[in-house]
């Protein structure tokens, strides 16, 4: 995918309107940080951080470099998730002229962000002398044709996690296409076993099956963004799980990881679940489920689309208020790509999928004795990062657009089919992109 520039990003060139929300009108960036001169510290001026993270103990991590860096001291703050409040908490703290230097912002949601001006351009602090110690789909998710925005800090790779006597009940073994995996799920049914759970109420995992399936909902365009969310790709996904939703193969009781999913993975009544690597350190509270799980390779699509998808993922960004840019970068960097700072990460934060494509991470490459002795990082997750869709593109109102798209499938446990609920929500969401100025229009196959 060719990089693109921020304005392509936003939809800018639409007149008054846009250009009133992208210079910070209506927004909490009141003007663009990205053209003011930077102040450096003063000489002997010890440099002090705030990090705000949902990460716990990530103090831990700061604590490595603080003791190697005492003149740039990190200070972590833990924050609810952001979809659970810490995005409002920052865009509240960006309009008061405060907030931290550095934010875990979801890959997803950088272009909103910079859509009200609340990042830091961090090529302007040498950022793309960093771009080859990180993988190259994720450097481009934060990386535009004018600028850098944030700094990879994980990813989520998806596989399929099994219970392997439950599906042995069924005669099977882990479906390596969609089509298998109906049949096993037939199969297990028969024995009052559900294969998987499909979320009505959190529209991203769908999101990333579609991805999977070769899907590319936004595109940038010169004038604006094109739209087509009903695509073969995304339709062939929605019929699919339409059908195994009125069969009941899958079940829409609980979300992936609630109480339900816990109880009813713990009694024996839900083999697996294709969910993103972060998944492991979650399922292993599953009770008294050590040695009883195994990872494999989430199915694909036949002959189309890609061996895997991309589930979460966060950077660590600069925040357009820092005062010291430059040492919130130099910082970043060292957490997401070193060696010492990646098992740091993992130890002490359980975090997401390794950003460098040559480091996994020392944990990650020992034999797992809750996944029954599978060294499943490096056999599994290794080649399923480098199987992603590499087209997909992040637009400047995700978390708008999955609530939209949410609330749609929450119609499907009163009988409206997927593929209309899809259709419904792609109008809403060109409806959303309207009313913040940004040009939108319907991409035609």
């Amino acid at each position: 995918m060719a990089p693109f520039s921020r304005r392509q990003v936003l939809g800018a060139g639409l007149g008054s309107a846009a250009l009133g929300v992208l210079s910070g009108c209506t927004t909490p960036g009141t003007t663009s940080v990205n053209a003011a001169p930077t102040i450096p510290p003063a000489h002997g001026e010890t440099v002090k951080l705030t990090y705000w993270s949902w990460l716990k103990d990530l103090q831990k991590v700061a604590d490595i470099w603080n003791a190697q860096h005492p003149g740039v001291h990190v200070e972590a703050v833990w924050i609810p998730s952001g979809n659970s409040g810490g995005y409002p908490k920052m865009y509240s703290a960006l309009a008061a002229g405060g907030g931290p230097d550095i934010a875990q912002i979801e890959m997803r949601t950088i272009p909103e962000f910079m859509l009200v001006n609340g990042l830091v351009d961090l090529s302007r602090y040498g950022a793309e002398k960093h771009a080859d110690k990180f993988d190259r789909t994720l450097w481009n998710q934060v990386s535009f044709v004018d600028g850098v925005y944030g700094i990879p800090q994980d990813s989520g790779p998806m596989a399929t996690f099994y219970q392997p006597k439950l599906f042995a009940k069924a005669g099977g073994t882990p479906p390596t296409t969609w089509g298998e995996w109906a049949e096993l799920a037939r199969e297990l049914r028969r024995r009052h076993i559900y294969i998987d759970c499909f979320p009505l109420s959190d529209a991203s995992v769908f999101c990333s099956l579609a991805e999977q399936a070769g899907a590319r909902w936004f595109k940038p365009t010169n004038d604006g963004w094109a739209v087509n969310m009903t695509d073969p790709a995304t339709m062939r996904v929605a019929k699919f799980f339409d059908k195994a939703i009125d069969d009941d193969l899958v079940t829409t009781k609980f979300e992936p990881y609630s109480p339900g999913w816990f109880a009813a993975a713990s009694k024996g009544n839900l083999a697996s679940i294709t969910s993103a690597s972060w998944g492991d350190a979650l399922i292993e509270g599953v009770s008294g489920g050590s040695g009883k799980w195994k990872v494999a390779p989430m199915p694909t699509w036949d002959d189309d689309g890609y061996g895997s998808s991309q589930l979460g993922g966060s950077t660590a960004a600069v925040l357009a208020n820092s005062q010291h840019p430059k040492e919130a970068l130099e910082f970043a960097v060292w957490m997401c790509s070193s060696r010492e700072g990646i098992d740091a990460l993992i130890t002490h934060c359980g975090i997401g999928w390794s950003p460098t494509p040559d480091y996994i991470g020392a944990p990650r490459q020992k034999p797992s004795k809750f996944f029954s002795g599978q060294k499943y990082n490096e056999k599994v997750f290794v080649p399923a990062a480098k199987q992603q869709n590499p087209d997909w593109s992040w637009w400047p109102i995700t978390q708008q657009s999955f609530s939209i798209l949410s609330d749609e499938f929450r119609h499907k446990a009163s009988g409206k089919k997927l593929v209309d609920c899809v259709a419904a929500a792609e109008k809403h969401i060109m409806a959303a992109f309207k009313d913040k100025g940004l040009s939108i229009r319907k991409e035609r196959a």
